[in-house]
């Protein structure tokens, strides 16, 4: 089991801004895809962005120009700058990394080998 652990979570007014990040354990190896999900109550959980290890990005249609997802290679570490919250956003996001081959990019749910915990985002009105 890998540990990804997360940061950043919390509450904002709509408008705001927020910015997660993920660390990867410095004893794996680079992963070869990266990604945040997130689950809101009573729906399924969705790619929000995603970053292969070459530096090619994903963004669901709803985050697009609002989400950034960045990578540094040499910190193994994943961060999601989150600007323009609405309500919507609100969810549980999760860390999401896919170590062994499967095909290219980590959109899928069963593309991902190992998950963060989450962490709660709450965007008030």
């Amino acid at each position: 089991q890998v540990e990804l652990v997360e940061s950043g979570g919390g509450s904002v007014q709509a408008g705001g801004s927020l910015t997660l990040s993920c660390a990867v354990p410095s004893y794996r190896s680079r992963p070869n895809c990266m990604g945040w999900f997130r689950q809101a109550p009573g729906k399924e959980r969705e790619a929000v962005a995603t970053i292969e290890r070459r530096g090619k990005t994903t963004y669901a249609d709803s985050v697009k120009g609002r989400f950034t997802i960045s990578q540094d290679n040499a910190k193994n570490t994943l961060d999601l700058q989150m600007n323009a919250l609405k309500p919507a956003d609100t969810a549980v996001y999760y860390c999401a990394a896919q170590f062994w081959w499967k095909r290219r990019g980590c959109t899928d749910i069963g593309d991902v080998d190992y998950w963060g915990k989450g962490t709660l985002i709450t965007i008030s009105s």
